[in-house]
């Protein structure tokens, strides 16, 4: 079932966005060589409760971290841990849900540790502009397959794929509500947007093939299948019957930086 969010409820999600805006954006302050991804996560836990939120990944069906810290190859869900140093040249994604005052909204960015190539500087540009071509297509009348679709053709016309065994979701009253949001797909096609509908668009981009594996080990950790690097960027938006109302924000990281 879809649920869909009073203006005051959507407010309230606005809140916790503008939380966790700030929460990503504390982190990736913090982000540079010799630094540990377990580091990252407990600041970014400390900053998030320090102002009133709670981290929803943290204990969601067992994982250990406040924030997913994913780094090149690594797709999403990277567990913090303090075996795993950051680079010189590395991409670091940072993904997290905050709750405040019962409402919560997801957000993901992809961060870079110093210079980085070429060839992953347009990794992360074109992901970007994926995620902004999806949140396009978030008005009422459209589909779900549209905003697909749309993250589909941009990412491929670019010579990159986008991963098939993830996707963006509804979220609001919980991190993970209906309708889920694939990044590839047919236009016209799926769920009907209706106005009060919020959801995560999510584009995760590989430089690559699209073939992903999980970690045995861990249960989480999704990898490139060809060690390629990949990419994430996320905001949670309002479905309006002119056009979207984006949530999240990534100006504290992009105007502080």
């Amino acid at each position: 079932m879809i649920l869909l969010k009073t203006k005051e409820e959507i407010e309230l999600i606005r809140d916790a966005a503008r939380l966790l805006g700030r929460s990503l954006a504390e982190v990736g302050r913090h982000i540079r060589p010799g630094v540990t991804t377990a580091f990252l996560d407990k600041i970014g836990e400390q900053f998030i409760r320090d102002n009133g939120g709670i981290p929803l990944c943290k204990g969601y069906e067992g994982f250990p971290a406040a924030f997913c810290i994913s780094i090149n190859d690594v797709v999403v869900h990277g567990i913090p841990s303090n075996e795993v140093f950051i680079k010189e040249g590395d991409n670091v994604t940072l993904d997290l849900v905050v709750e405040l005052n019962g409402l919560c909204a997801d957000s993901a960015y992809t961060f870079t540790c110093g210079e980085v190539s070429p060839e992953m500087q347009r990794l992360l540009k074109t992901t970007k502009e994926a995620l902004y071509i999806g949140l396009d297509k978030c008005k009422e009348g459209n589909r779900v397959g549209d905003i697909s679709h749309a993250i589909q053709m941009h990412c491929e016309k670019n010579g990159y794929s986008v991963v098939r065994e993830l996707c963006g979701h509804g979220v609001g009253f919980k991190m993970h509500e209906s309708p889920n949001v694939p990044n590839y797909g047919v236009p016209g096609t799926g769920p009907l947007l209706k106005e009060g509908m919020v959801i995560a668009v999510e584009p995760m981009v590989c430089m690559g093939s699209k073939n992903v594996k999980f970690s045995q080990e861990d249960g989480w950790t999704c990898r490139t299948k060809d060690g390629k690097p990949a990419a994430h960027f996320e905001h949670t938006v309002a479905i309006g019957k002119d056009g979207p109302d984006i949530l999240t924000t990534y100006d504290y990281i992009e105007n502080n930086n």
